[in-house]
């Protein structure tokens, strides 16, 4: 039996799973998905008109990937052929194509194949699929849970228009699960009622999204709700979900993305979407270290010399995560995402180095000043004239004005404080220190 091979009486009678029995019947039964669904979209207008081009169907589980390519399997007067990238290898691509090739030849018809998780495809058996979506031979449609930015080459991403698939919003999940409740044809038969409106939400929230594991979720509680007379409770459903898990790829996108809504946050000075974000990585498995390590560089990335405390605070988070592991350790990251979120920001540190850095590059040359050169060898000052000239600090109180740079890069400025935290007295203190008058303490 394939993808779409659903002769089984067993699938067709009650007993077939909630989820399979609900499946849509057309496209205008889809759950979500308007931006792509609705009625005069191209890519609607393109299934209906029957004049599909190559293209990707990208979402997280339970969006509707399969089921529209299902749908159009059944609406296309193509040949429909899939494949399930986790069984096929290249020598089934290769008589899919040449049967696609035939078929065009003798039958003027067009193939369409559907290749399920593509991502899971290497580099050759995608470069196999390359030359056949080129020429035409054959209309590819793939579905990837995995970013295809990533996943796919480039040279076939290019022959390829992706389409994004959302997560089911709380409404329309709503709305899947009241009719899976109610309908008696297909549906579980019984009163929408039957499930109160504090189990129906936890439902929702147990989904993440997923219309597959929404309608699961409620096929499993509604299975073993054993009092038909007494409506389905909140804590029922918790008994049946227990801890869910987040959908959540620590080697792809979701991964990247969430860190990166994770740094954004701190740096826009949001300790609650900051310590959500850290919820989420956390409940998702991430490796805490990781997140320690992202706490860190954050802390002299965008805080710096505003406040430099909250480098000794990331860094001793980081210790503290190695030191007892989790879920105590949870703590300490909360704490260091807290206080960086709640500090002066200033990416002084960061534009400063890289500012040194591109004027080494761009040097003619590099010689340091020979009064600013070793002294610790005991002929250096004889021989080569090293340290003639310098002026040591402590000898005139702490601080005397002298040239600390080669001459022809005497007036460079790499470093400008901010007026936030810290870097605001700094800045004063350069001021007078570069005006030329006695350097104020810090």
């Amino acid at each position: 039996m394939d993808l779409f091979s659903y002769q089984s009486e067993a699938l067709k009678s009650k007993e077939g799973p909630l989820a399979f029995r609900m499946r849509p019947r057309s496209l205008d039964e889809v759950s979500g998905q308007s931006h792509l669904l609705k009625k005069g979209s191209l890519f609607r207008r393109m299934i209906d008109e029957d004049k599909l081009q190559s293209f990707i169907l990208y979402g997280p589980p339970g969006t509707g990937k399969t089921t529209i390519a299902r749908l159009i399997a059944q609406t296309t007067e193509s040949s429909f052929v899939t494949l399930s990238a986790v069984t096929a290898n290249t020598s089934d691509i290769k008589k899919v194509a040449k049967e696609a090739e035939e078929r065009l030849s003798f039958n003027q018809k067009r193939t369409i194949l559907f290749i399920d998780e593509i991502h899971r495809f290497n580099k050759a058996q995608q470069d196999v699929l390359l030359p056949i979506v080129e020429d035409g031979t054959l209309i590819l449609i793939g579905a990837t849970t995995e970013n295809p930015l990533y996943e796919l080459n480039a040279a076939l991403l290019s022959r390829l228009r992706v389409y994004i698939l959302q997560p089911l919003k709380e409404e329309e999940l709503v709305s899947l699960l009241k009719r899976a409740l109610t309908d008696t044809e297909r549906g579980l038969g019984l009163q929408e009622n039957v499930l109160t409106e504090e189990a129906l939400d936890m439902v929702v929230r147990a989904a993440k999204g997923d219309a597959r594991a929404a309608l699961t979720i409620l096929d499993m509680v509604a299975g073993v709700h054993g009092d038909a007379e007494q409506p389905i409770e909140a804590s029922e459903v918790t008994e049946v979900t227990g801890r869910v898990a987040v959908y959540y790829d620590k080697k792809g996108d979701r991964h990247y993305d969430t860190i990166s809504a994770f740094i954004k946050s701190i740096r826009g000075s949001d300790p609650d979407a900051a310590l959500y974000w850290l919820a989420v990585m956390l409940e998702a498995g991430e490796d805490p270290l990781f997140i320690a390590r992202r706490i860190v560089i954050h802390a002299a990335e965008d805080i710096g010399m505003a406040d430099p405390m909250a480098l000794v605070v990331a860094q001793a988070a980081a210790e503290a995560v190695k030191f007892v592991g989790l879920p105590e350790g949870r703590i300490p990251l909360a704490e260091a995402t807290i206080y960086l979120a709640c500090a002066p920001k200033s990416n002084g540190a960061k534009d400063s180095i890289d500012k040194a850095l591109r004027a080494v590059r761009e040097a003619k040359r590099i010689e340091v000043p020979r009064h600013l050169a070793d002294t610790s060898h005991s002929k250096a000052g004889d021989l080569l004239g090293n340290g003639v000239g310098y002026k040591y600090p402590h000898n005139y109180g702490g601080y005397v004005r002298q040239n600390y740079l080669p001459p022809e890069m005497e007036n460079a400025r790499f470093y400008t404080p901010s007026e936030n935290g810290r870097e605001k007295q700094i800045g004063r203190w350069l001021e007078e220190l570069r005006g030329g008058l006695r350097a104020p303490s810090l």
